[in-house]
């Protein structure tokens, strides 16, 4: 939830000003700094989550396995994400492989993706680029925040990024 959000839902003459709001959060970010539980900034605004070394033990709280995602979806929303804006012909040709209607469907579904314009060319094929969704769920506050795509071609020739 964004400060602006938060702003919205006092009535408008006992609203606090945004600042008091912002001064609040990051209160209660110092507050729960030591607990299980952190207040944590995303793309969207705020959010409380598990403290990444207590998620196991919550794991076990929970019978439900997130979803597993194949080595070609992840490949495909990782070109989106460093690539963007893309095409699917631009995808297809960083990955070698044609990208199946299914998986852009799905990337659609989950709101990772959305289609930004339409490419001025013949066919006017759709340019592809991420959402806040998708920072979201990986976590992150930004684009910025995405590891350097180096690092990541230097880990997965080393043998050490497992996808």
């Amino acid at each position: 939830m964004s400060v602006a959000q938060l702003h919205a839902v006092f009535p408008e003459l006992e609203a606090p000003e945004k600042q008091q709001i912002q001064d609040a959060i990051d209160s209660l970010c110092y507050d729960y700094r030591q607990q299980a539980v952190g207040l944590h900034q995303v793309a969207s605004g705020y959010r409380f989550q598990v403290k990444t070394d207590m998620a196991p033990w919550v794991a076990r709280l929970f019978a439900e396995k997130p979803p597993k995602y194949s080595r070609a979806l992840l490949e495909t929303i990782a070109i989106i994400a460093y690539q963007q804006p893309v095409t699917r012909g631009d995808i297809e040709e960083i990955r070698g492989v044609s990208v199946s209607s299914h998986m852009i469907r799905t990337l659609l579904e989950r709101e990772w993706v959305k289609v930004l314009a339409h490419k001025e060319v013949p066919g006017r094929p759709a340019l592809y680029g991420t959402t806040k969704q998708f920072l979201d769920y990986f976590n992150l506050q930004s684009l910025d925040a995405m590891p350097p795509l180096e690092e990541l071609q230097a880990l997965a020739l080393e043998g050490e990024l497992e996808i």
